[in-house]
C-alpha cells in the first residue's frame, strides 16, 4: 500500500499522437488493473475481518513451522512487489516497455495478484489468541473495524483517488492530454496523520472479538511490512519534497496525533 503523498512525483504522461486503438487498449488495461487492485485489496480487508475466507488452497501444512515460513513467505512476496515497484530507478526501467500512462495500472494489477495470492495459500495454524465474549465490547470492536475500512477509503478520496489507482493517467492518456502532478497535500486527516490508509489499516487488522492464531500472523506480518514499508517511503518523500516534507513531518504525526 502506498501513500497518495508518493504519487505527486510519478513518471509524466506526454500526449501521445498514436492511433487511437492504442489508446483504447490502454484506457482498457487501466480499468482491468483497477479491477483487480481492488479484488485484492478487499479480500485483504474482508479476511483480516473474518468477512472473507483466506487459505483456500488444498495444500495446508501440518506443521506449524512449515505453515509459518510459508506465511512469512507470502508477506515478503507482498512486500517486495509494493516496495519495488514504487522504486523511481523500476518505473524509469518499466516505462521503456509500456506506455508512462500505464505505469500506476500495471502496479495495481500486480498488488491485486499478489494479494489474492498471499490471501489464497495463507496457511492455517491451530488455535485461538483472544476472544471477547462482552456484547458491548464485541459491538465496539466490530463498530471500529468499519471505521477503519472507511477512514482507509476516505484517504484515499482526498487528494485523488482516481491517480493513486492509476485511472486518471490512462484517461489523460486516452484523451491524449498531457499528464499534470498533483500538488502536495495535507488536507482533512492528512493534518493529523501522515499516513492514513496505513492507520485504516492497522485499525481493521486488530478491531476483531475473535484473534485466531491464523488471523494473528496475518496482522502481525502485514502491521511489520507497514512499519518497514514508511521508513523507505518517507525516505523517498523526503528526496521528492524536500524540506516541505521534513516540515510536514515535524508538525503531523505517522498515526495518531502526540501518539505516533
Amino acid at each position: 500500500m502506498q501513500s497518495t503523498h508518493s504519487l505527486t512525483h510519478s513518471t509524466p504522461v506526454a500526449g501521445d499522437t498514436g492511433n487511437l486503438g492504442k489508446r483504447v487498449a490502454v484506457l482498457a488495461y487501466g480499468f482491468l488493473g483497477y479491477a483487480v487492485g481492488c479484488f485484492g485489496l478487499f479480500w485483504l480487508i474482508l479476511g483480516a475481518g473474518a468477512l472473507a475466507p483466506v487459505g483456500l488452497s488444498h495444500w495446508q501444512s501440518e506443521s506449524v513451522w512449515l505453515a509459518l515460513l510459508v506465511d512469512c513467505g507470502l508477506i515478503a512476496l507482498f512486500a517486495l512487489q509494493h516496495s519495488l515497484m514504487a522504486r523511481a530507478k523500476f518505473k524509469k526501467w518499466l516505462t521503456r516497455w509500456i506506455p508512462a500512462a500505464a505505469e500506476r495500472a500495471t502496479y495495481m494489477l500486480l498488488s491485486g495478484v499478489v494479494s489474492s495470492i498471499a490471501m489464497y495459500y495463507w496457511q492455517s495454524l491451530p488455535g485461538v489468541f483472544w476472544q471477547v465474549q462482552n456484547q458491548v465490547a464485541m459491538i465496539t470492536l466490530y463498530v471500529l473495524y468499519v471505521m477503519g475500512i472507511v477512514y482507509l477509503l476516505l484517504s484515499t478520496l482526498v487528494t485523488n483517488h482516481f491517480e493513486l489507482m492509476g485511472l486518471r493517467q490512462v484517461y489523460l492518456y486516452f484523451c491524449n492530454r498531457p499528464y499534470t502532478p498533483l500538488a502536495f497535500t495535507n488536507k482533512y486527516m492528512y493534518r493529523y496523520s501522515r499516513h492514513p490508509m496505513m492507520l485504516g489499516m492497522l485499525i481493521l487488522l486488530w478491531a476483531t472479538p475473535l484473534m485466531t492464531t491464523t488471523r494473528l500472523v496475518l496482522a502481525l506480518l502485514f502491521t511489520l511490512y507497514m512499519f518497514v514499508g514508511i521508513y523507505f517511503e518517507e525516505r523517498d518523500l523526503v528526496k521528492n519534497f524536500g524540506e516541505t516534507y521534513i516540515q510536514y513531518k515535524k508538525k503531523i504525526a505517522a498515526f495518531i496525533p502526540k501518539v505516533y
